[in-house]
């Protein structure tokens, strides 16, 4: 009877593999090239950087100008286009965190006091997917689907502080990469010190490492099973410190922090995390 059920079963079929679609991972790399990059680049550029030929990088810029991924400069240089903002509005509809987020400020008709983000981690970058921005100016536009290197924003490093140092390691494995000011971690030691004080105190800071003159405090946001899966900040002139040298503002971070990971089922926080880290100094 064995025998007959061997004989009669069908063979077993091997894994298939995924076969990508040259065309669409070249236009998708050229999107993520441009996106990193943050300034316009010209045909020759990308010709170079993706070590492709010039008359193929000519057709997926234009092919992606015309869908208005791209947009094109005066000078021909290219500059993500328009067209993205509809995939980043998807992808943050989607997102649980970021409804929440929303829904916690739903009953507020005016704006906060301060500008307070939410972010969640994409590779070695904080992806900004919600913004409260407040009506002083910061020199600093937070927008949802902006990018800012995670070792640098308040509310990446508040995400970046729990994940595991070999973990960080493997995500910086190619150096910290550009910095936006004179501030800032510049070697990954630095950056993993940093990190440990962070996570130690429970917030993290921003003292000028995104913009001259802006200053954040960060906080973790957890899930139902206390995973780490968003960061806050609250963003302030750094002028307006203060003499309590922004407790409030650290406060504000952490309650933000704490009622969203509470409407995202974390029942572990019982404790206003802010309490305890009111007489905390950096």
């Amino acid at each position: 009877m064995l025998m007959h059920l061997a004989s009669t079963a069908r063979p077993t079929r091997a894994p298939l593999v995924t076969a990508l679609v040259p065309a669409v991972s070249r236009a998708l790399t050229l999107l993520d090239r441009l996106a990193r990059e943050r300034v316009p680049m010209s045909l020759a550029q990308l010709t170079n950087e993706l070590a492709l030929p010039k008359s193929s990088v000519h057709g997926l810029c234009n092919t992606l100008v015309s869908f208005g991924y791209l947009r094109r400069q005066p000078d021909g240089a290219f500059l993500i286009g328009p067209g993205v903002m509809g995939l980043a509005e998807a992808f943050v509809s989607g997102i649980d965190v970021a409804q929440e987020f929303n829904a916690l400020w739903a009953h507020v008709g005016a704006a906060p006091e301060e500008t307070v983000v939410l972010s969640v981690l994409s590779g070695c970058d904080a992806l900004y997917v919600a913004v409260r921005n407040s009506a002083r100016p910061l020199g600093l536009a937070f927008t949802v689907g902006m990018r800012l290197p995670a070792y640098l924003s308040g509310s990446g490093k508040a995400m970046l502080a729990h994940l595991p140092p070999g973990e960080v390691r493997t995500r910086f494995a190619a150096g910290l990469g550009p910095h936006l000011t004179r501030k800032g971690p510049r070697e990954i030691e630095a950056l993993l010190k940093e990190l440990a004080s962070t996570r130690k105190r429970g917030y993290s800071v921003d003292d000028e490492c995104v913009r001259e003159g802006v200053y954040s405090f960060g906080a973790p946001v957890r899930d139902a099973a206390g995973g780490v899966v968003a960061g806050v900040a609250v963003c302030i002139n750094k002028a307006l410190l203060g003499a309590d040298r922004g407790e409030r503002h650290r406060a504000a971070a952490l309650n933000v922090a704490h009622a969203l990971s509470r409407r995202l089922g974390f029942a572990a926080a019982q404790a206003n995390p802010a309490a305890g880290a009111r007489g905390a100094r950096q």
